[in-house]
């Protein structure tokens, strides 16, 4: 691999090769020690079983960087309904005829190999709106990566196979203490990105104002969840939204995902360990109901999608959260499964935001209370399943990134979107509240 980087001149490609060889690496790391029953078996409705993500992994990788770019098909074109992510929902992925893992793992190989071959000999300077900066590149890149995470919610809904995650890093942090809550000054500021690897639905960068707003300094932790818990949270309807109450009653949820009751204290399944509940790591597997009544029993809300980017972009003489130059990797934030979970809500691994907050990126998806929308201006690119087709659909934004995410997968400007009931998604929650007057 070092011989075909030296041929790279182009920042670009080998951006590119970087991000496609990092990928594919943590992937076969991660499926490694799991056996082919275990690779195969449907572990929740849902979820797919894991070798269903591999193959659509491949075969989307093989959709955009070899046919989209001028190359043969590899397969029949019909394949590809097989690992059509709208065609088919997660339930029903296990009844289809898809490949064996032996045979998915060397069709992923096949086409990686076809794709380096033909990453070597593209023209540096290129017009092509797909490989401008070498925007598809990225787009595979992060798409794997972000199966990656969906394997890693899967392998933590497993239940019937033991799932070890490797030994996390010792985490290099200092422990934070200051103020609850920052003040983020109100004002006009530039939202969204123009990114070369940006998705569409971070486009285009447009001007928003908000006003002034108090905003949590760390992320909702256990210990805090605990204690809306012992107040009766999950039994007083006043706090719910609509539609949430409800649904806690109808699914007996009194806990978030993974948690059970021991005595007077709570244990939490994470993969294959049972342990402990950490009062000061950040709560995750909470659903935005869930963190929506957690802010309203603190008598806050849930922060808007603009607040959110405003906080972490605000500091003199910056308007945008893409005048963040810096590229988060994982010394600076938690991400990309360095830790393999959370680390304390009072950890500063990368220091505090300008305005003083903490762990906006890594850590765990920070619920908003925005619905996934488009912004104005907004244009669909490179095509409408990735973000047209879900607009005005009830869901919820992330914005932040978790521990599972990979860099190259995140960015300030990153737009993450779930329905308000999912939980199994590694997700938590900070708050928010009006400027007083």
């Amino acid at each position: 691999m070092r011989t075909l980087v030296s041929r790279m001149a182009n920042a670009w490609k080998t951006e590119a090769l970087g991000a496609l060889v990092g990928a594919r690496e943590r992937l076969l790391g991660l499926l490694a020690p799991l056996s082919e029953e275990a690779l195969t078996k449907p572990h929740s409705p849902l979820m797919s079983p894991l070798i269903w993500d591999v193959a659509h992994v491949a075969n989307y990788e093989e959709q955009w960087l070899l046919r989209s770019l001028g190359e043969g098909a590899l397969v029949d074109p019909e394949f590809d309904a097989l690992y059509d992510a709208f065609r088919h929902p997660r339930a029903t992925r296990a009844e289809l005829p898809i490949l064996a893992p032996a045979e998915a793992f060397r069709y992923a190989a096949h086409v990686r190999e076809r794709v380096l071959k033909r990453l070597e000999q593209l023209p540096e300077e290129q017009q092509d709106p797909l490989l401008r900066a070498g925007f598809v590149y990225g787009m595979v890149a992060q798409h794997e990566q972000q199966h990656i995470e969906t394997l890693l919610a899967t392998l933590q809904l497993m239940e019937c196979f033991a799932y070890a995650p490797p030994a996390p890093v010792a985490p290099p942090f200092a422990r934070w203490s200051g103020p609850r809550e920052v003040f983020v000054p109100g004002g006009a500021f530039a939202m969204g990105s123009a990114d070369p690897w940006a998705y569409d639905n971070e486009r285009p960068v447009h001007p928003v104002e908000v006003s002034g707003f108090w905003l949590d300094t760390v992320l909702v932790t256990n210990g805090d969840f605990i204690t809306f818990m012992e107040d009766g949270g999950y039994a007083r309807p006043e706090l719910w939204p609509p539609g949430g109450f409800e649904r806690m009653q109808r699914e007996a949820i009194q806990a978030p995902l993974f948690w059970r009751r021991d005595g007077r204290s709570y244990l939490r399944r994470r993969f294959s360990t049972v342990e402990a509940v950490p009062a000061d790591e950040p709560v995750q597997h909470v659903c935005w109901y869930e963190a929506a009544a957690y802010a309203r029993w603190a008598q806050k809300r849930l922060p808007t999608e603009p607040e959110w980017e405003r906080a972490f972009a605000w500091q003199p003489g910056c308007g945008s959260a893409s005048d963040f130059i810096s590229a988060p990797d994982e010394r600076s934030a938690n991400l990309g499964q360095r830790y393999a979970q959370p680390l304390p809500a009072t950890a500063s691994l990368g220091g505090a935001r300008p305005c003083g907050a903490l762990q906006m990126l890594g850590d765990v998806w920070e619920w908003t209370a925005s619905d996934f929308a488009p912004y104005p201006g907004y244009q669909p690119f490179p095509y409408r399943e990735y973000s047209e087709v879900f607009w005005g659909g009830g869901y919820k934004v992330l914005r932040g990134g978790a521990w599972g995410v990979a860099p190259v997968a995140v960015r300030p400007t990153f737009r993450n979107w779930d329905h308000p009931q999912r939980r199994q998604i590694f997700a938590g929650f900070r708050c928010a509240r009006d400027q007083e007057r």
